[in-house]
């Protein structure tokens, strides 16, 4: 193996008292392909910063082959200092460096180089610093997040611009299709400790969690060990006391082991409060046109939602996502066309903005309202320290203010506040920013299970593909298309990448000039509901047929009829939907299998 590049051995860094990163490593060789991955806290950002030689470590060693040059993106890059956005990117490039490579840069990322940073937003400030990060072509690139708050255009753009530089790559990221496109190798930081795979993000999660059994199966064997020598104290130290003090002091060994056992974090508890069942039809939207002077952001747009549907809003930054979400759900009118609500309805919105709520209001009070310390979940009272134990806040952190904490923790803190609220109508615009890995899973069976509809906007196109049936697409000037499945289903049926706009000067700056070349079409596959069914199916179609027998057992009894009507009655009833429900899910699960059998074959 080359030698690397940069090497980090045995870092240790504490904050407040508490080991962050207590045993950490990272090799780094040229043209390598690396994800560091690890949950929301883990220290992932603080090792990239050690990594970067912004943060120093208690201990341990970091080196540099000389003459390499590194650059980094930070999560929240600072332009403050700058006059333009060109100013900020020229300020990246080495004396040998092309300026006209930061220009190239700059225009394919929507940019001008004449933007001010106090008017940027939050994408144009990440596209900035993106651009300053690749223009030099550097021999080692730290990328913290480099997707948040890209559109699905400029996020297939970076994905081919990355793949072709010669620079080697450490990537921070929640987006699992971009790790599992650009890495080659992978770097988990869990518990304070690094352990290298040297496979891409694709085979990690089946790694990880190998290890985690393992790691159960020994706590397991450490607990009956431990209980055999309790056994052994309670009866059997009396008589032999002098003789067995060294066992006394193996048993105090093994629950200091015990003790200092570091677990995996542990996982957040979703759950969201369910109101009263909608009507069947939610929305329906009929011809229905909105505009903004002379720009139509929706033009003759009709579709209708049914209950239990999950619908995702997707396209360019600037299309319009947030403004047919509003129109959808009666936030605002249309200027034409006609929005029809259904009955019922208990809508719960999730913001993507993370700023709207008083900074410095303690996270106890965002939970509550202000109202003591419960939190009503389904109808029932729950505390608010135990309610925040579910999404892995700390007790201490009740009294903290909002500002303090990080972005997952905020994430994680509006998940709270609106699956605490009852709705049968979810509207999440941008739900996965900031989340790791595994909440993100979580919050995926989360929607799966929820009863209700779903109304979404997210860039993540393995979370459209895991939550959405239908997704809506911009297509440009105004039009809206509807197509069924999750954003792979849809790219198959269009036969190309998510079209990007062209950017002018009327429009938003804050989206790229144009999409990257159009690539094969994605293969089809299961979504992540229906592999769910196909998997579940079959013990339910079992379920069902032993509670079938058992209700003819129950009929076939002698004389129930003229017994117990009643329970006559209820038995017939519930024998025909129990065989209704047994054909309804032979069906689908023959149908699902059909359809595994034509994809793989």
């Amino acid at each position: 193996m080359a030698p690397p590049l940069l090497l980090l051995q045995d870092i240790r860094l504490t904050f407040g008292g508490r080991p962050l990163i207590e045993n950490a490593s990272l090799a780094v060789s040229a043209g390598e392909r690396l994800c560091l991955v690890g949950r929301n806290g883990s220290g992932k950002s603080t090792l990239l910063k050690i990594a970067e030689g912004l943060v120093e470590p208690d201990s341990g060693k970091r080196f540099l082959q000389p003459g390499t040059t590194v650059r980094y993106l930070p999560q929240e890059p600072d332009l403050s200092a700058f006059a333009t956005t060109r100013a900020y990117v020229e300020d990246g490039l080495g004396p040998g460096d092309d300026p006209h490579r930061a220009t190239m840069l700059l225009e394919a990322l929507g940019l001008t180089g004449e933007e001010t940073p106090d008017r940027l937003s939050g994408g144009e400030t990440r596209r900035a610093a993106l651009a300053k990060a690749l223009a030099p072509e550097p021999d080692v690139l730290l990328l913290d997040e480099p997707t948040n708050h890209l559109d699905l255009p400029a996020i297939e753009w970076l994905e081919e611009t990355l793949r072709t530089m010669r620079s080697a790559l450490v990537l921070i990221s929640h987006d699992r299709r971009f790790l599992e496109r650009l890495s080659r190798a992978t770097v988990w930081l869990d518990r304070g400790q690094t352990r290298r795979l040297d496979k891409g993000f694709a085979e990690f999660e089946t790694w990880r969690d190998a290890i985690l059994h393992e790691e159960e199966k020994e706590r397991e064997r450490l607990d009956r060990k431990i209980s055999q020598e309790l056994d052994w104290v309670r009866y059997g130290v009396t008589a032999r006391r002098k003789r067995n003090m060294g066992r006394l002091r193996k048993l105090e060994g093994l629950r200091t082991e015990k003790r200092e056992q570091r677990r995996q974090v542990g996982e957040v508890k979703f759950g969201a409060s369910v109101g009263d069942v909608s009507g069947k039809s939610v929305v329906e939207a009929i011809g229905i046109s909105k505009a903004f002077g002379e720009r139509e952001i929706v033009r003759d747009f009709s579709t209708r939602i049914q209950r239990g549907d999950r619908v995702a809003l997707v396209g360019a930054n600037g299309a319009g996502k947030t403004t047919l979400l509003s129109l959808l759900t009666g936030v605002l009118a249309p200027d034409s066309g006609r929005i029809k609500l259904g009955t019922n309805i208990e809508m719960v919105t999730l913001d993507q903005r993370r700023d709207s709520l008083d900074p410095m209001m303690t996270l106890s009070d965002a939970l509550t309202d202000g109202r003591g310390d419960t939190v009503i979940v389904n109808g029932e009272a729950r505390h608010v320290i135990g309610y925040m134990r579910d999404f892995l806040f700390q007790p201490e952190q009740a009294r903290a203010p909002i500002s303090a904490l990080s972005g997952g923790e905020r994430g994680r803190l509006m998940l709270a506040r609106a699956l605490a609220k009852p709705s049968n109508l979810l509207v999440l615009d941008e739900p996965t920013n900031d989340l790791d890995l595994e909440t993100l899973d979580l919050l995926e069976e989360l929607l799966d299970d929820y009863t209700g509809t779903i109304l979404l906007v997210s860039h993540d196109r393995d979370f459209l593909d895991r939550v959405a049936t239908s997704v809506i697409v911009s297509e440009g000037d105004g039009r809206w298309t509807d197509y069924a499945g999750g954003y792979s289903d849809m790219l198959a049926q269009r036969g190309a990448t998510a079209p990007a706009r062209t950017v002018t000067k009327a429009d938003r700056k804050d989206e790229p000039k144009a999409a990257a070349a159009p690539r094969a079409p994605a293969k089809a596959k299961l979504s992540f509901k229906q592999k769910h069914a196909l998997e579940t199916l079959p013990a339910r179609i079992e379920k069902l047929d032993a509670e079938i027998a058992k209700l003819a057992a129950t009929l076939a009894e002698p004389d129930l009829y003229t017994r117990d009507r009643k329970r006559f009655d209820a038995a017939s009833a519930r024998l025909a939907a129990a065989q209704a429900e047994h054909g309804a899910a032979e069906e689908e699960w023959l149908e699902l299998e059909m359809l595994r059998e034509s994809i793989e074959g």
